[in-house]
């Protein structure tokens, strides 16, 4: 530490902690204010009339004050006293205090009991001030005064005393814990120490007898050769398992020949250690406390058994002695040395906290604003208008067809959503569910509806839902769910709101707990804008140094909206020219990048010891990972596939295997998938993607047969279109009517984000290179190999691992020149040739080998 930063820091001379100057500053600030504040108060109350109508007077110069502290202690005690909650106002004071305390880390009050006492008194002590004074004078206040007079004419006179009596009784109780219980014990403590002192006072014969009748026999044992023993192992395992062991009464044992004799007493004292681990031991005076080494390796004391516990039986006392004889047990424990384990680089961060405080992500666009509500389109009033006649008539259909099927009903309701209205039905006893199933294509027919939908029976109820759409159904905007405070208000890690549902409340999921959204739906379902609403609510949630885009638009005119936050929010491809890919062989060479993101996070991630993105963020943004080492603050990465169906029938297996593998393992370090589709097939969407994607989204499809594949159900080839989409979790199906968002509203909304300061680039994926281009390796030329081809030969020869990526971390290079590094190495006979998945094979086994190879090659 240098001397500029030893002066501006001050050690606290109780806590033995180094105060820093703004700290100081702001303890003494605090203790002042409390200091002016009370003083105030006491000068106010004692001419409150006369300085009353100078709080507001303060510029005029020939009005004078009574107060201590002038017209400024007027107002004080004007604003704290007599217009807020009277002389409750004291406490506010003495919370000044306590906080200026507790910066200045002087343990003098409990913080959290001093607080919450301080809060009982603050809200029920000018009641009772106002009670008591009936209004009169400034001990309740205007507070005091209102809360009076309120409860007053409510409950009356006695009906006010009674809850402030209540109050106070009640605070007492549960302050001293004045329960019937412990008063008893309490008072029966008392009456039993009464007792035992008188009878300690009154001396009594057959006491006296039956004590020597004690020591006779206490004399007799004791001239018996026995011993007590305890071994050092007992002292040296409680030390190192640093919990709190007690010694028991040792059992009599032979004692050795030549051993010496002292008296023997059962005054036994515990010597309290730091690490709270108690040790039975002679009364002894310590100059400093006992310090106990906490390694896992046993103490072993330099002194001899003999040495460190002497133990001997006492002579007989004497006859005219009534108290039995004791034993003496002294214990002599020698202690390692103080050995402070403290981890380095929680001492390193620490300080760098105190010195620049935690880590912000958002310091690079420190000006960057969130987009507004208001960029959004208002439609208007959305609230849903009851049809009683649609109600009706929709009502007596139904019960009149399924009576006419001989299936009775004993109960009938209804749930008015944006677009479907939900009738829940109670079927009498003794009616089949499948019965009632059966009836969908007749329920429809009669009811003359686009689409029903029987939910038979409803999850977690006994009922059976029909679901039938509005003839007038409600437009659900962005700006309206946007604008909630529930939207507003989450929590979520990655937060997307999909619209209302059919009880007609706001839904929201978080991706990265999803953890990837598989959507699928025809033409002109709305899709799309389901897509638009799941981006629109991740823009206006997430910083951009939080969240990364990876968009992939076969039609090539879905997701151009977003091109212009491309130094925002987009990620792309280091010798890419537009981050959205439109082109089906870019795409193969983004997924495989993604795979080599998430491989490097994973790497981050062990060497951080963390176990997902969230810790490891923390961890950095508290400085306890070392930049040097690779360590950065890692954004989440969303990949947005706009027609899945497409990539697969261009490029098959080469776009399959990298989207599973990302589903299978990209959750823990933040890339999380967002893949839709038009044509939801098998062939499109196969067993391995469906595994990996439990979240999924079906608007309207053309068959049951699609919604099966989607949702492993029928019900979405019922849905009604125009948003009308059904959300399944892994465990129910919930009917949602989707947001709706305009191009013009995306197209606002990004523009605001475009126009703002950026990065200077997209974020940048990791290169890839094809295994094609990699597959091919000719002659190896010594002079043209890589300048670092001899120190990446020693790392991989040293680690008998043939990664590229590897290779990549330790150097800090790009793909395409580790993977020629590789080439050279696999033609000059290092390693062998392309394995898969796997690893080269390492054909030189140790260093030494290597570096007579290498001489040979510089020769």
């Amino acid at each position: 530490m240098d001397k500029k930063t030893q002066k501006k820091q001050t050690e606290s001379p109780e806590t033995g902690k180094i105060l820093s100057k703004p700290r100081i500053f702001s303890g003494l600030t605090f203790i002042l204010l409390s200091a002016v504040l009370a003083f105030s108060f006491i000068s106010y109350l004692m001419n409150w009339k006369a300085d009353q109508s100078q709080a507001g007077t303060m510029l005029d110069k020939s009005i004078k004050s009574s107060n201590i502290f002038g017209k400024a202690g007027d107002w004080l005690g004007n604003i704290f006293i007599f217009e807020s909650i009277g002389i409750a106002s004291f406490i506010i004071a003495f919370l000044f205090l306590v906080v200026g305390t507790l910066i200045l880390k002087k343990k003098i009050f409990k913080p959290w009991k001093t607080f919450g006492h301080s809060l009982f008194f603050i809200c029920w002590l000018p009641i009772f001030m106002g009670a008591l004074t009936k209004g009169q004078g400034v001990l309740g206040g205007v507070y005091g005064y209102q809360i009076m007079d309120y409860l007053n004419s409510i409950i009356g006179t006695v009906g006010l005393w009674t809850v402030l009596a209540a109050s106070i009784l009640l605070y007492f109780i549960l302050e001293f814990n004045l329960r019937p219980s412990s008063i008893k014990a309490k008072l029966d403590k008392i009456n039993e120490n009464t007792i035992g002192k008188v009878k300690s006072m009154i001396p009594d014969s057959n006491d006296d007898f039956e004590a020597d009748e004690e020591l006779k026999e206490e004399t007799e044992e004791i001239e018996e050769p026995a011993a007590s023993r305890v071994t050092v192992s007992d002292v040296t395992n409680s030390t190192s398992n640093n919990s709190i062991n007690t010694i028991k009464e040792p059992e009599p044992v032979s004692i050795p020949k030549g051993f010496p004799e002292v008296p023997v007493s059962n005054d036994i004292e515990t010597i309290t250690t730091p690490n709270h681990t108690s040790f039975e031991a002679e009364p002894r005076e310590v100059a400093q406390p006992v310090s106990l080494n906490l390694s896992t390796k046993p103490i072993v004391p330099v002194s001899t058994p003999e040495e460190a516990f002497d133990i001997r039986p006492s002579a007989p006392s004497s006859a005219g002695n009534t108290a039995p004889a004791q034993e003496n047990i002294k214990f002599n424990v020698e202690v390692a040395p103080v050995i402070d384990i403290l981890d380095d680089s929680d001492k390193k961060s620490q300080e760098l906290i105190e010195k620049h405080g935690l880590y912000d992500h958002k310091l690079d666009l420190a000006k960057f604003q969130m987009p507004p509500v208001e960029l959004l389109k208002d439609y208007g009033s959305e609230e849903i208008s009851i049809n009683k006649e649609e109600l009706e008539e929709n009502k007596n259909k139904i019960v009149g067809l399924l009576k006419n099927f001989n299936v009775g009903i004993a109960e009938i309701k209804a749930t008015i959503g944006p677009t479907v209205t939900l009738y829940e039905i109670v079927p009498e006893a003794g009616i089949r569910v499948a019965a009632i199933k059966k009836l969908q294509d007749d329920i429809a027919l009669n009811l003359s509806a686009l689409g029903i939908r029987i939910i038979a029976p409803m999850p977690g109820k006994g009922t059976i839902g029909i679901e039938v759409p509005r003839k007038n159904p409600t437009m659900v905007s962005m700006r309206s769910v946007i604008a909630s405070q529930k939207f507003q208000n989450t929590d979520m890690d990655l937060p997307v709101v999909f619209g209302k549902t059919i009880s007609n409340e706001i839904f929201m999921a978080d991706l990265s707990k999803m953890p990837h959204l598989l959507m699928a739906g025809a033409t002109g379902q709305g899709k799309s804008v389901g897509i638009n609403a799941i981006l629109t609510s991740l823009l206006y949630k997430k910083h951009p140094s939080e969240l990364k885009f990876v968009m992939v638009d076969p039609k090539k005119v879905e997701l151009s909206l977003y091109s212009k936050i491309e130094r925002h929010y987009l990620a792309k491809l280091p010798d890419a020219e537009e981050a959205i890919i439109t082109d089906t062989n870019k795409v193969i060479n983004t997924l495989n990048s993604l795979c080599i993101e998430m491989d490097t996070r994973y790497d981050l991630l062990k060497n951080a010891f963390c176990k997902n993105l969230k810790e490891y963020n923390k961890k950095f943004a508290e400085r306890k990972l070392n930049p040097e080492n690779g360590h950065r603050f890692l954004p989440y990465i969303v990949l947005v596939v706009d027609e899945f169906a497409d990539l697969i029938m261009t490029a098959g297996k080469e776009v399959e295997l990298p989207i599973a593998r990302l589903a299978q393992l990209a959750r823990a370090v933040g890339i999380h998938l967002i893949v839709a589709t038009q044509r939801p097939s098998v062939n499109v969407i196969t067993g391995m993607i469906k595994a990996n994607f439990p979240a999924r989204a079906a608007f309207r499809v053309i068959s049951s047969v699609d919604s099966r594949t989607i949702l492993d159900s029928p019900g979405a080839d019922q849905l009604i279109g125009k948003g009308d989409m059904l959300y399944f979790n892994g465990n129910e199906i919930l009917r949602l009517q989707c947001a709706f968002v305009d191009t013009p509203e995306v197209e606002r909304l990004a523009e605001f984000i475009g126009e703002q300061k950026g990065y200077a680039s997209a974020f940048l994926l990791p290169e890839y290179v094809s295994e094609d281009s990699t597959s091919t390796v000719g002659a190896f030329d010594p002079n043209e190999k890589d300048a670092l081809f001899e120190e990446a030969a020693r790392i991989i020869v040293s680690t008998q691992q043939g990664s590229t990526s590897m290779l990549q971390r330790q150097l800090k290079l790009g793909y395409n020149r580790a993977g020629r590094i590789m080439d050279q190495l696999e033609a000059s006979g290092i390693v062998g040739g392309f394995n898969g998945a796997k690893a080269r094979e390492v054909i030189i086994s140790d260093l030494h080998s290597l570096e007579q190879f290498l001489e040979d090659l510089r020769s």
